[in-house]
């Protein structure tokens, strides 16, 4: 395994005239098209370019809190599912920031946060490919040369646009990822004076103010609601704390951890899932919530450790957890005080919730497409729901005028509709960009496995495949007399 060469500043280009296009280009330096790039790097004969509007590579950083874990095992990095030798592999990291021994005695298969978010900032450092502060306008198809055309302006420091830019390219990749979703009811609290309303996204940003606040609710029930919760609760004064926590689901529930449940995250599962018909994909999307919902149960566990431990010298933490709660609408009292009108699904009961500060804990959603691709709109094919179709290759489905040509639009953790729940997930990001690689090459410069579960799903008419190193050994027949 080699150490990487020292970090490089990526190189921002300004001029794309050129009359040689690129062979891909992708858009958004998130973790899925940060895998992308890395698995590209060897690649030596595609010519590749990446573009992210952010100055550099950041992941989740307002919910890095304090001995938080990524829910995959440290194999789920940016390459080595697909590529186990690869340079930028997270024991390679490790080995460069001559950790690998800690590691190795710290017997940990899942790192905290902010580890993986260090590992991934290194590799973005050391991958020339990466072009920060570039904000993408459009994609548009250009017929006369068949190509795509990818507007973009650079920013300068202060995040105000330098110049602009456009390069044209035989392939795109999308990997914009995912914004921080307000649900509708509680829209009227963001963006007003007065009491601190914060997304969970931003947590860190606004932990003191939130700390110093008098009452805190957190909305949201699922993982970040949690962490939010515990270290709230974790530094407010025993007996004191001033907390509610509410959520829409039936119960504080863990996340479906079992080994067979996680091989729902598998390619295996994302064929099977992609050939199913479009409203039985959207009823399981909607089924299988438990798989990335819920909460991890060492978070549970911790949380009702520390309740626990505040009622050792008698009384009760002032904390409030009640699940199975809506909020019907919400807004401003007196410019710091906040009013959340409730609803209990199951008891059909109402009340109002007076308090200083709210946490939305109320998770991320996918960036929509349709801004970015309004140039390829003619283009497009779209489902019954008016989302774009995309087929088992990760492309999204043209006009055969620009896939005949041989040009794609490959779309990274934007096709939980067709792809199903681990689309997300990062177990599945180095299985993926190998995948979109092999198609766009074709060649398999990464192989892939056949059979990756366990679980069979669906009616299948082949027999489980075996590996050949795994049957029994034919017994030989002893001799006559022997």
């Amino acid at each position: 395994m080699n150490t990487p060469p020292p970090p490089q500043a990526p190189t921002h280009h300004t001029d794309f005239t050129a009359d040689t296009p690129r062979d891909l280009v992708g858009i958004g330096i998130g973790p899925c098209n940060l895998s992308l790039a890395a698995l590209a790097h060897p690649l030596t004969d595609l010519d590749t370019a990446f573009y992210e509007q952010r100055p550099a590579f950041t992941w989740h950083p307002g919910l890095l809190l304090d001995g938080t874990r990524v829910q995959v095992p440290f194999l789920a990095d940016l390459v080595t599912l697909a590529d186990p030798t690869s340079t930028w592999s997270f024991l390679n990291y490790l080995k460069a920031q001559d950790r690998l021994f800690p590691f190795y005695f710290a017997e940990r298969l899942h790192t905290e946060r902010a580890e993986h978010d260090a590992y991934c900032r290194w590799v973005a450092d050391h991958l020339p490919a990466l072009h920060f502060r570039h904000h993408v306008d459009a994609v548009r198809w250009n017929p006369e040369h068949e190509l795509f055309e990818v507007d973009f302006v650079h920013l300068d420091t202060d995040g105000e646009a330098q110049a602009l830019g456009r390069t044209r390219t035989r392939n795109v990749v999308l990997g914009i990822g995912t914004e921080p979703h307000i649900p509708d009811p509680l829209r009227p609290l963001v963006d007003a004076p007065g009491a601190a309303v914060v997304h969970a996204a931003d947590y860190l940003h606004h932990r003191t103010a939130l700390l110093a606040a008098g009452h805190v609710t957190v909305v949201g029930s699922g993982q970040s609601g949690a962490e939010v919760f515990l270290d709230l609760l974790r530094h407010r004064p025993t007996g004191r704390e001033r907390l509610h926590w509410i959520g829409r689901t039936e119960a504080f529930a863990p996340m479906e951890y079992s080994k067979l449940g996680l091989e729902h995250f598998t390619p295996d599962h994302t064929r099977y899932f992609h050939a199913l018909p479009e409203t039985t994909r959207d009823h399981l999307v909607a089924a299988q919530w438990q798989l990335h919902k819920g909460v991890d149960a060492d978070t549970l566990a911790a949380i009702h450790d520390e309740l626990y431990r505040r009622t050792l010298h008698g009384g009760w933490p002032d904390a409030v957890l009640t699940p199975g709660v809506r909020v019907r609408t919400a807004g401003r009292i007196a410019t710091t005080k906040i009013e959340l009108h409730l609803e209990h699904v199951q008891q059909n009961t109402r009340a109002r919730l007076t308090t200083d500060a709210v946490v939305l804990a109320t998770g991320h959603r996918e960036r929509p497409l349709d801004t970015l691709l309004a140039g390829l709109d003619p283009y497009l094919r779209r489902d019954n729901a008016h989302r774009p179709r995309i087929d088992a290759d990760f492309r999204l489905i043209l006009d055969p005028v620009i896939t005949d040509t041989g040009c794609h639009v490959f779309v990274q953790n934007g096709e939980r509709h067709t792809h199903g729940v681990g689309a997300p997930d990062l177990g599945l990001a180095a299985w993926r960009s190998a995948s979109i690689l092999n198609t766009l090459t074709g060649k398999e410069h990464y192989p892939l496995p056949h059979r990756t579960a366990f679980t069979t799903f669906g009616l299948e008419q082949h027999r489980p495949q075996i590996p050949p190193t795994r049957r029994p050994a034919e017994l030989i027949p002893l001799a006559d007399g022997i």
